[in-house]
């Protein structure tokens, strides 16, 4: 990479886009080309200020010949097929192709990296981390699109080399073997947070530890830094001990293998009997405090360890949390029991990666104001408090409702949410819903299906909306279902209504403008 001026294609791609920074954030003149037309390029305004300071040329609908000629190295995009007429047009004019891959290789991250994976809480906890960071003057990198949340492919490793002071990255999985391994490879963190492992992600027909130890490859990386665990989840603290158990029975140099164990949890008067599996095999009998989360024992010797970091004497929006140093007390405006361990995970991690102090801490998490579309108030119509919440898997809902009862006595629950689990995760929503909630309105279609094939209840009131079949990807419901569904929900005899899944998210603007349209229906 002793050349200076460097090509890239697809310019208003994510990787493309997110690449032609990373190059000129290190020095380096970058020429961009795409045939999107500057109109249709939505990504543009992250490219602004480096056009303004020259330090891109940007080729809009078109791949001209002057581009290829001047670029000594030239970035594809990592679909761009080796037969296509633009790969033999970088082969005709005799520049380096330079792979995304490659290029995370030659470019490494110049700053203190955390990466943050798990089924649930990963985005609350790495927007609250960056907060902290923020708030401690530090300049966290950020990808910059608006809208996307940006935890999978190559956004995330990308990322890490942006420029800033520090690098707090989501780093998701689509459950394939593999994907997760390749992603905390190509990120390089020197810090790990894991929330949980639960089996909300799975299709019907995936195992539960099998998904599990694509989670555990995130922990086998850590063999050097800093790993935060929350030892309340059985499955993923056996893993960690079953990692720790073959590299010393491997007989692993102890400076190869020099990994910082660092577990955090919650004691929590009020739980819930359930069951869990164990990363033995067994089913094991666990108290929840949150969905798979809480006190458990198991035949095999596992069991729930003293955590180095606990939350206790949780009360409504604060609790104490004993440290190594002593107790410190936190105030936060988040609510519910699942945000008491997204809080405590990313309390952990200032201080022992960021090295920030505590009254820093305090002050963030104080005014942190918390993830639009998690547990989101919008309004009070009518006397009952309107929320939204983007839980759209088993385990996610199920917490979601439970802290919901915690607050408001009556509930009124609208699930827009298809399941990418497939049926049984339609179902299992259900069945939570109704186990919790005082009347349930299933609003997508496959909510609606659950509903009509398994269980029936006086609790249940079906939407005539909901007979339209609709799905896409992970979006359950269409606006007019979403909408239909929060009617029906604000004529129940309840203290609040909650919208669940993606396109209650989706559709806030939606939620938000239908006291008024209801106003005009009733004049």
């Amino acid at each position: 990479m002793k050349k200076d001026i460097y090509g890239v294609i697809g310019i208003c791609g994510i990787v493309g886009n997110i690449a032609a920074r990373v190059l000129m954030d290190r020095g380096f003149h970058v020429l961009g080309t795409d045939m999107k037309s500057e109109k249709e390029c939505k990504f543009k305004d992250t490219l602004q200020t480096y056009i303004q300071n020259k330090e891109i040329e940007v080729y809009f609908s078109e791949h001209p010949d002057s581009f290829f000629s001047q670029s000594q190295y030239v970035v594809p995009p990592p679909s761009l097929s080796k037969d296509s007429k633009v790969f033999q047009k970088i082969e005709k004019n005799g520049s380096n192709v330079l792979d995304v891959d490659t290029l995370l290789n030659e470019i490494k991250p110049d700053k203190p990296v955390l990466c943050v994976t798990g089924t649930n809480g990963k985005t609350t906890t790495t927007t609250l981390l960056k907060h902290i960071c923020r708030t401690a003057g530090l300049i966290t990198t950020e990808h910059g699109f608006r809208n996307l949340q940006g935890n999978i492919d190559y956004i995330p490793p990308l990322q890490a080399r942006l420029k800033g002071d520090v690098a707090v990255l989501e780093t998701g999985t689509f459950g394939i073997p593999g994907d997760l391994k390749r992603m905390v490879e190509r990120c390089q963190p020197s810090c790990g947070i894991v929330t949980n492992i639960t089996p909300d992600h799975l299709h019907d027909d995936h195992d539960f530890l099998s998904y599990a130890s694509i989670k555990g490859s995130f922990i086998e990386y850590f063999k050097r830094g800093k790993l935060i665990v929350n030892a309340d989840d059985p499955t993923l603290w056996g893993l960690v001990e079953a990692y720790k158990s073959s590299s010393n029975d491997q007989n692993i140099v102890s400076e190869d293998n020099d990994c910082e164990y660092i577990s955090f949890g919650v004691d929590y008067g009020s739980t819930n009997p359930n069951k869990k599996k164990c990363i033995c095999g067994r089913e094991i009998r666990i108290n929840e405090t949150i969905s798979g989360v809480g006190y458990y024992n198991c035949e095999c010797g596992l069991k729930r360890p003293e955590p180095d970091y606990v939350a206790t004497d949780v009360k409504g929006n604060s609790f104490t949390l004993k440290t190594p140093e002593g107790d410190v007390q936190f105030e936060m405006k988040l609510k519910g029991l699942h945000n008491v361990y997204n809080a405590t995970g990313s309390i952990v991690a200032a201080i022992e990666f960021f090295k920030i102090d505590l009254d820093t801490i305090k002050k963030a998490v104080k005014n942190f104001e918390g993830v639009s579309g998690r547990m989101e108030y919008m309004y009070t119509y009518d006397g009952k408090e309107v929320i939204v919440d983007y839980g759209h898997n088993p385990a996610g809902v199920g917490t979601v409702l439970r802290e919901m009862k915690k607050i408001y006595k009556k509930l009124a629950v609208v699930i827009t949410i298809s399941s990418e689990s497939g049926e049984s995760g339609d179902l299992e929503i259900l069945k939570k819903a109704v186990e919790i909630g005082d009347f349930i309105v299933p609003a997508s279609f496959y909510s609606r299906q659950a509903a009509e094939k398994h269980i029936s209840s006086a609790k249940i009131i079906p939407t005539a909306e909901s007979k339209e079949e609709f799905k896409s990807g992970t979006l359950g419901a269409t606006a007019d279902q979403v909408l239909e569904g929060l009617k029906k929900g604000l004529e129940c005899d309840v203290d609040a209504v909650i919208c669940l899944g993606e396109a209650a998210f989706k559709y806030k603007r939606n939620i938000q403008s239908l006291p008024n349209y209801l106003k005009e229906e009733n004049n």
